[in-house]
């Protein structure tokens, strides 16, 4: 470990990450946590970790941005004394909330949310991010179906706030680097130490947008998006089936519910769906 961003979210996590890794470290931002390391965290979440756990996930990684990392930087600064620390905030409490905002938005729409339901790997994926939003921010972050989620925006200032002062006062000085991403490469490359590459600096995630990079290019939410239209398209055929037996059922036979409901266990059983 040589790097740890100990920024909040949406405080330039994408854009570090990618300049990271056009630097050559090997990177574990969010996805690469819950892919690799996400049973690890969930314990970390409920039970809490050691040392040695910290220094076990990421002996053989470079650098960590975003959340969950952001928020246990100084468990991993413990377990890699040496690493150096990156830090950077928005221009007010205002501006990151809007940001911040903004992408809880981008991702509160009816296709997001119907993946939760009818994507198995989704709902894992969910279970974990509402865990781990529940440890970061202290309270149960309320997801909606056709309605809009609500999120406390009173506790998610304060925790921005709490963070980012207990960052500047309890880092080492000599082991951190307040980073202006105006500023380019320069001040990053010389805090670690590198050469500046020859390619301009990244700027990652404008308005929310990794939401849409990741439903189009990341391998994972390919498979949700299979997943989501198989299951979708199940329950629309279920639901016609249905509504055709309703309407055709003759009315000395039995309970059209109950032949629903064995038929329906039936061909769960043949597809083997949730085993």
């Amino acid at each position: 470990m040589k790097v740890i961003f100990a920024g909040f979210s949406k405080c330039g996590t994408k854009t570090i990450a990618q300049a990271l890794r056009d630097l050559g470290y090997n990177v574990y931002d969010f996805m690469e946590n819950y892919e690799f390391l996400g049973d690890k965290w969930m314990k970390i979440f409920q039970e809490g970790g050691t040392k040695e756990d910290f220094y076990e996930m990421y002996k053989d990684v470079d650098a960590v941005t975003d959340m969950p990392c952001f928020y246990f930087w100084k468990q991993i600064l413990e377990a890699f004394p040496d690493a150096k620390i990156v830090f950077a905030q928005r221009g007010s409490e205002d501006e990151w909330w809007r940001s911040f905002q903004g992408q809880m938005d981008a991702g509160d729409n009816l296709f997001m949310q119907l993946m939760r339901w009818l994507s198995p790997t989704s709902a894992k994926m969910h279970k974990f991010g509402y865990v781990m939003f529940r440890t970061v921010f202290g309270f149960n972050y309320d997801y909606g179906l056709i309605r809009k989620s609500k999120v406390n925006e009173m506790l998610c200032r304060h925790t921005y706030n709490s963070h980012n002062a207990y960052v500047l006062n309890s880092a080492p000085k000599d082991q951190l680097l307040f980073l202006d991403f105006k500023e380019g490469w320069a001040p990053l490359c010389k805090f670690l130490d590198v050469p500046i590459p020859d390619k301009p600096f990244p700027h990652r995630n404008k308005k929310g947008s990794i939401n849409q990079e990741l439903l189009d290019t990341h391998p994972l939410f390919k498979r949700i998006q299979i997943e989501t239209v198989a299951s979708g398209s199940l329950v629309v055929c279920f639901t016609a089936y249905t509504v055709y037996k309703y309407f055709t059922w003759p009315s000395d036979s039995p309970s059209i519910y109950s032949y629903l409901t064995a038929s329906a266990g039936e061909g769960i059983t043949k597809l083997g769906l949730f085993e």
